[in-house]
């Protein structure tokens, strides 16, 4: 990331901590960061901040990952992850045994309405005959 990206960056990343009312402390507390790293960031002293810490410091900051992603030249995926990295990224604070019990019942929930999580989502495994079919 270019410097000047880097300084946005910064610069959006405290307004917006400024507007909740948070310290640089609290910031990092509520992400699970360093505060030496949200200092950092707000100075645009990282040329690459790692996406994980990014991810959650936009998250403590209530703001969109995409937009945040953007500003430091990340590429935003283009589709919503699986339920268990979602499940485990999202919540972290879980025991193991927690998440584990969950993607059970979510795998029997799924069996149960006939969805395959890995299988692809409705209308991309459609061909291009079927797609003719349906006049598109």
């Amino acid at each position: 990331m270019h410097l000047r990206k880097a300084q946005e960056l910064g610069r959006r990343l405290r307004e917006r901590r400024k507007q909740l009312g948070l310290s640089q402390r609290e910031l990092g507390r509520r992400a699970g960061v360093d505060d030496a790293t949200v200092v950092r960031l707000e100075q645009g002293s990282f040329a690459a901040p790692r996406p994980d810490k990014l991810s959650r410091i936009a998250y403590a900051l209530n703001l969109s990952l995409a937009d945040v992603f953007a500003l430091a030249d990340y590429v935003v995926p283009s589709e919503l992850p699986t339920f268990t990295p979602y499940l485990r990224a999202k919540y972290r604070k879980l025991p193991p045994g927690a998440v584990d019990e969950l993607e059970r019942y979510f795998d029997k929930l799924a069996a149960r309405y006939g969805i395959d999580p890995a299988g692809p989502a409705p209308g991309e495994d459609e061909g291009l005959a079927s797609l003719k079919r349906k006049g598109q």
